[in-house]
């Protein structure tokens, strides 16, 4: 590929065959046949037929379908038709949240492009931007987004934000000029890049790569390359599937050949495996699991966290390190002058963002700063010699230019000062990179003209001889230059951008050149102008440093910026990591470097994936935000890519599971907690489904080897296990988050959903409740079997609910959290018990599910029965609170 910034015009004409009349229509014509259109290939977006099919991947999904396969088989239809009826809801609750999260990420997109303006046959006309073809002649102008990959030709005070490319915040100025080979994308001022946007001047030049041939096409096709992460929790459910499906297989197995030794009818023990493996598989559970991440989502939300696919937001609540941008996530992105220096005096300016409000503080004094005549005379320099300017609209105060010509139309309005006091300029001559100041004549009340300049204090230095101290004009001293030097370096060291001011009343008859004006300046001081820290941003990161979570902040800017805001945000970091430092390094020396090392500056796509890629291979679960197409390919390939909603690309939203609606880094925490309580909620609920499932095993085993009739038949079990469980399955969802959720360290991605501890509980208890169970039906079945069945079945209900009250929280007893702080919970017992009382006395559902009335007595015998479920789980709680206690206090000691 040519090195279109190392050309003189000359060649670059000759190359695209071209010149200063632009294109033929008919050249143009055939070009764009042969080039195609000057459009991103987008990933196709999936059909809703395939996002309805991706709903049945799950293990556990497979292993139901097998199920009611099964039941059909052995003539069972009603339980088959019920299970497949969950299998569908769950496919149709999880389609329905993906895609309406899609269309909200199509609502989101913005065209890059629309109308362009090309010189064509010597004439300006305005296309489609998509009809650009290669060596079209494009006029770019302020507000307008590059439509195409251009080596400029013209360009006046042309400045471009090119943050979506190069992660620089900064606008970058752009000039003609040839170019040494080995400069770098970002600083290839003879370049414009597609995607990126015009924020001050206008310019034009020849488009050198449209589509995917300009540098936004080879970062987006270097994202299609990446795989996507399977979440951590799809992880863990597809291997629970594998381990419940292997279970129900040797349980079902086991029981047959029990059945057969006791030589039974081989009809009757198919159909007791049949049973035990409908009661080993929680039915409901992956429409529980479905329904709560759905309810996460709406939660999300209104965290401004629109979550794309359903597991992301579980997924958030396992992020071990969080890979965060700069601008506009940790800071406000918008530019703000914090301290003026004038020769003599030296004042802080309050107050952040675009809104005229703070004060100038003097010794730590608010003043009047039009009172004293170097800082007015600065402010007024600095306002004049500005095209940005400042307005309101419903979303609140804005600036219209560049941010950092904006934030000095701020000060000047926290002063008092506005355009409209000032004369306007006659003469300008333009910024450029080379020049590195702008300079506009102005009418002086007393007649004649004064000239104003603004621009970088290192050269107006060198072309000043005076300076304004005091109200009077003195000569400009090679000590006095020293101390001016050293004040503008202390304020580069503190990450401050550094403006300078001067200004010179113009002789009468000089001519108006550069050369002629711009000397014998009055030296008048400079502005420190920083993108504040978002006052949130600070305690978020605090917060994430207490739940063992490490944030990695990853920019374009300047490594000097970025360390000076780590500093103010309390980022703890071992200095800061260049684009270069990174390419030096190999992998196990960068690994080793991130441990402690927490600032990356000047960085490109490709270091941003190698970044991701090596702490992914730590274990460890990766958030990575992004806006642009540069960071398309990491957030594609990290554990959950975060893209900005605000200030994003159509590319990094592609490739994100999550889009971050108000671009705040205080919003991704607490998506952070979200997602913690809703794995914790998963896992509640996942070991309630068990322990109730190991019950009604313990039951019918225990009923097989008593050499008794089936305790329960399969329709029972499916009611429990769909029906009752389901409802107050769903209802821990709603569990709130404990108190400590943000004191803990992350889980380990690579844990089960059940460890050794839970394995214990759940067989303890479901052994307790089938035994329970079992203890019932011993006492009625000789009379009364359906009685006795009856009996069983409401009984192992109620020894459930007694069960999900326990299951709230394994790590405080039951009048720590309330017994009524998940209203969701008491509706869902309630409901199940009436639903019991339906299934048990109204005579169709006697038919349908096999029982027989009971009495008021055997209400409250089972109710008292289940007490010890209740209480071994409280006793359990207190042991280990104590147990914890002491421990702490032994450590302390």
């Amino acid at each position: 590929m040519t090195d279109y910034h190392t050309l003189s015009v000359e060649d670059v004409q000759r190359n695209l065959g071209t010149g200063p009349t632009g294109l033929s229509a008919a050249e143009a014509e055939e070009r764009l046949r042969r080039y195609g259109k000057n459009l991103l290939q987008e990933e196709a977006r999936e059909t809703p037929f395939q996002v309805f099919l991706r709903q049945f991947k799950s293990v556990l999904i497979i292993i139901l379908i097998i199920a009611a396969a099964v039941s059909f088989a052995v003539d069972e239809p009603l339980d088959a038709a019920a299970i497949l009826c969950i299998v569908f809801l769950n496919a149709i609750l999880g389609f329905t949240q993906e895609w309406q999260a899609g269309e909200a990420i199509a609502a989101l997109k913005k065209m890059l492009v629309q109308r362009a303006v090309v010189i064509r046959d010597g004439a300006r006309r305005e296309i489609d931007a998509a009809d650009i073809v290669p060596g079209d002649l494009v006029v770019v102008e302020m507000g307008e987004r590059v439509p195409a990959d251009i080596y400029l030709i013209e360009a006046t005070s042309l400045q471009v934000d090119e943050a979506p490319l190069t992660g620089e915040s900064a606008p970058v100025d752009k000039a003609p000029g040839s170019l040494p080979p080995e400069t770098p994308l970002a600083e290839r001022s003879n370049m414009l890049f597609a995607g990126t946007t015009v924020v001050n001047g206008h310019g034009r030049g020849y488009v050198v790569a449209t589509g995917m041939q300009t540098e936004f096409g080879l970062i987006a096709g270097l994202s299609r390359q990446v795989e996507d992460e399977t979440s951590p929790l799809a992880r863990q459910m597809d291997r629970l599937g594998r381990d419940l499906g292997l279970i129900a297989l040797g349980i079902a197995a086991i029981a047959v050949v029990i059945g057969l030794l006791q030589q039974r009818d081989l009809l009757e023990m198919f159909l007791v495996g049949v049973s035990l493996a409908v009661a080993v598989i929680p039915e409901g559970l992956p429409a529980v699991v479905t329904l709560t991440l759905a309810l996460g989502v709406k939660n999300m939300m209104q965290r401004n966290c629109l979550i794309r696919h359903l597991p992301a937001s579980e997924t958030l609540g396992a992020v071990s390190v969080i890979c965060t941008d700069k601008t506009g996530t940790l800071t406000r992105n918008e530019m703000t002058v914090v301290r003026v220096w004038t020769p003599g005096a030296e004042v802080e300016v309050t107050g952040a963002g675009y809104a005229p409000e703070g004060e100038l503080i003097l010794n730590g004094t608010p003043i009047d700063p039009l009172e004293d005549p170097g800082l007015r005379q600065f402010l007024r320099t600095v306002l004049v010699c500005n095209h940005a300017s400042l307005g309101q609209d419903d979303e609140g105060w804005r600036i219209f230019g560049t941010p950092t010509e904006g934030a000095l139309v701020v000060a000047a309005a926290k002063a008092g000062l506005s355009r409209a006091d000032l004369p306007e300029p006659v003469e300008e001559f333009s910024f450029n990179s080379t020049r590195k100041r702008m300079t506009v004549i102005c009418p002086r009340k007393g007649g004649g003209y004064v000239a104003c300049v603004k621009g970088a204090p290192e050269v107006l230095l060198t072309l000043s001889s005076r300076l304004l101290s005091g109200g009077s004009v003195v000569p400009l001293t090679d000590e006095l230059r020293r101390e001016i030097l050293s004040a503008i370096e202390g304020y580069a060291l503190q990450g401050l951008r550094v403006i300078g001011a001067a200004c010179r009343p113009l002789p009468p008859g000089i001519d108006w050149t550069p050369d002629t004006v711009e000397e014998d300046l009055v030296f008048l001081g400079f502005a420190g102008i920083v993108d504040p820290p978002r006052p949130e941003a600070a305690e978020a990161i605090s917060l994430c440093r207490s739940a063992g979570i490490d944030v990695i902040m990853i920019t374009g800017d300047n490594p000097l910026t970025a360390s000076t805001i780590a500093r103010g945000l309390g980022l703890s970091s071992e200095g800061a990591l260049t684009g270069a430092d990174l390419e030096s390094l190999s992998d196990d020396e960068l690994a080793k470097r991130l441990r402690t090392t927490k600032v990356l500056s000047r960085v490109t796509a490709e270091h941003k994936l190698r970044v991701v890629d090596l702490l992914s291979r730590d274990r460890k679960v990766i958030a990575m935000t992004g806006d642009g197409v540069n960071d398309a390919p990491a957030l594609k390939k990290a554990s959950i890519g975060i893209a900005m909603g605000i200030k994003g690309t159509d590319a990094a939203r592609e490739s994100s599971d999550m889009v971050l609606v108000d671009d705040n880094f205080a919003s991704i925490v607490a998506g952070v907690e979200e997602g913690r309580r809703e794995y914790d909620n998963i896992a509640r609920f996942t070991r309630y489904l068990l322990s109730s499932n190991v019950g009604e095993i313990v039951a019918i085993v225990g009923a097989l080897l008593l050499g008794l009739p089936l305790i329960l038949v399969p329709v029972q079990i499916l009611w429990i296990n769909l029906v009752t469980d389901g409802f107050t399955a769903l209802a821990l969802g709603f569990e709130p988050a404990e108190r400590d959720i943000m004191q803990r360290r992350p889980r380990d991605p690579g844990e089960p959903i059940l460890n050794r501890n839970a394995y214990l509980i759940i067989l303890s208890l479901g052994a307790l409740i089938g035994l329970l169970a079992l203890h019932v039906f011993l006492g009625v079945y000789e009379v009364d079997l359906d009685r006795a069945r009856t009996m069983a079945f409401t009984g192992l209900i109620i020894f459930e609910v007694y069960n999900a009250l326990n299951f709230r929280s394994f790590r405080s007893p039951l009048y720590r959290i309330g017994v009524f702080s998940n209203p969701a919970l008491i509706l869902a017992i309630v409901g199940t018990l009436a639903l019991q009382v339906v299934v048990v006395y109204v005579p169709l559902m006697q038919v349908f599910m096999g029982t027989a009335p009971l009495t008021l007595a055997d209400w409250g015998l089972l109710a008292i029965l289940g007490l010890p479920v209740l209480i071994a789980g409280e006793v359990y709680k207190v042991l280990r609170l104590k147990i914890g206690r002491m421990a702490s206090d032994a450590v302390g000691t």
